[in-house]
């Protein structure tokens, strides 16, 4: 690909990613000012549980198909029934799941509908991450662009109009009924293209087409085989990154919650730059040259490091000296203690660019198994002091927890890939 199609094709996935992630944004505004920060924190504790299991939809699935293609070329096709039988049982044994979570006695009545409510929000986002990956396989960035925009765009719309122009107070039950709705939508969308595809017509890019008949076709055990690195891996990253809110829920309350929430939307909106640059764009590819071209992935690994090392470092000093002014216009006044927490989590964003771009070095070829392992050890690490940090400092001691464990994640990615990924050239 050609710097300036690849550039294009860069373009096309921010504006569609920041109009989404935007859409959440605006959406987590809207929602903090018109329920309240207790409103708001209970909402944002129950779909940071639902996305839990969201991640174990599948298992990654959806990324192990970039591992596999960019392996086998058209030999791929072979994993997609099988893939797909194994989304579908991972449904069914999410869904019982989430329905006996609802009768722990910890959780309040609403929090329980809002769990059950929310298990559409599951199959929606489970179609989504897979029509995500079928078209980074066929290169179609356009349209990853505008798929990945959809769901949060239509919430968002929803939301806008029956707040400002219907003028209907939502209560959180009836905010989760929209996710819920969106996400149906989105399931019955998905299910359509992942059908085309494992009836053949797809079109992978990168690889010329062969027939490959004589290879035999997976059972559902060998694909968990392949994907539960990938699955761990998205679980863990979620722990030591949205865990937190949970934590904070149990630990401090919802309106401790609430604040931390606000800090925590600035901060996945920022992050959206590496994840689109590296799990996006530049995933596939690294895969292909991972075994194809060694010296062009060292080569752009060096590049792209120092690019995230730059424009982390601006985005901290720009939230450093802005988020007591943007905070209480966007949010409200009874926000301003999420600027505090958003200062801290700012000392992050260098750190976390640069770790999603030596990370994502791991991914590629057997590293996977090691890098689940040590998102692991991160994990744990990030659960052990909220326990100890938050009962004392509240919202801040996560917030202090999620920079500590990011640094450390940072060095010990740094260190593997340097002695596995880059050993002749490091």
């Amino acid at each position: 690909m050609s710097s300036k199609k690849a550039l294009k094709s860069l373009s096309f996935l921010w504006i569609g990613s920041l109009v989404g992630s935007g859409s959440t944004f605006v959406i987590y505004t809207v929602l903090a000012r018109k329920i309240g920060p207790e409103s708001f924190g209970l909402f944002s504790s129950a779909l940071a549980t639902i996305t839990i299991f969201s991640l174990l939809a599948g298992f990654g699935v959806s990324k192990v198909w970039l591992k596999l293609f960019g392996k086998e070329g058209w030999a791929g096709t072979r994993w997609i029934k099988p893939s797909l039988n194994f989304v579908a049982l991972t449904l069914v044994l999410i869904s019982v799941a989430v329905f006996l979570l609802t009768f722990l006695e910890f959780h309040d009545n609403t929090t329980r509908k809002l769990l059950l409510v929310l298990i559409c929000y599951i199959y929606g986002y489970i179609s989504v991450e897979l029509v995500c990956s079928k078209l980074q396989l066929e290169e179609r960035y356009k349209q990853l662009a505008f798929w990945q925009l959809l769901p949060n765009l239509f919430r968002l719309i929803i939301i806008i109009g029956c707040f400002y122009i219907l003028d209907i107070s939502l209560l959180v039950i009836e905010v989760g009924y929209i996710y819920a709705i969106v996400g149906c939508v989105f399931a019955f969308l998905g299910v359509y293209q992942l059908y085309n595809m494992s009836k053949g017509k797809f079109a992978l890019k990168g690889h010329k087409f062969t027939e490959n008949s004589l290879l035999k076709t997976p059972k559902v055990k060998e694909v968990f085989k392949e994907s539960w690195p990938f699955g761990l891996a998205n679980l863990f990253a979620f722990v030591y990154v949205q865990s937190d809110i949970i934590m904070v829920k149990y630990i401090a309350g919802d309106i401790e919650t609430g604040y931390y929430n606000v800090a925590y939307v600035i901060l996945t909106a920022i992050l959206i730059i590496p994840t689109i640059l590296f799990g996006k764009f530049l995933m596939p590819k690294y895969h292909r040259w991972a075994n194809h071209d060694s010296d062009k992935f060292y080569r752009v690994f060096k590049q792209s490091n120092l690019i995230m090392l730059i424009v982390g470092s601006l985005i901290m000093l720009i939230v450093l000296l802005l988020s007591h002014f943007f905070i209480p216009i966007i949010f409200g006044i009874e926000y301003i203690p999420s600027i505090t927490l958003i200062n801290i989590l700012s000392i992050t964003m260098p750190i976390s660019f640069l770790a999603y771009g030596v990370g994502a070095t791991l991914v590629t070829k057997e590293h996977m198994k090691l890098k689940v392992k040590l998102m692991g050890v991160i994990a744990c690490l990030n659960i052990v002091l909220n326990v100890f940090m938050i009962p004392k400092y509240g919202a801040k001691g996560a917030a202090f927890s999620t920079v500590i464990s990011n640094a450390i994640l940072l060095l010990i990615y740094f260190y593997s890939a340097k002695r596995l990924v880059f050993q002749d050239k490091m």
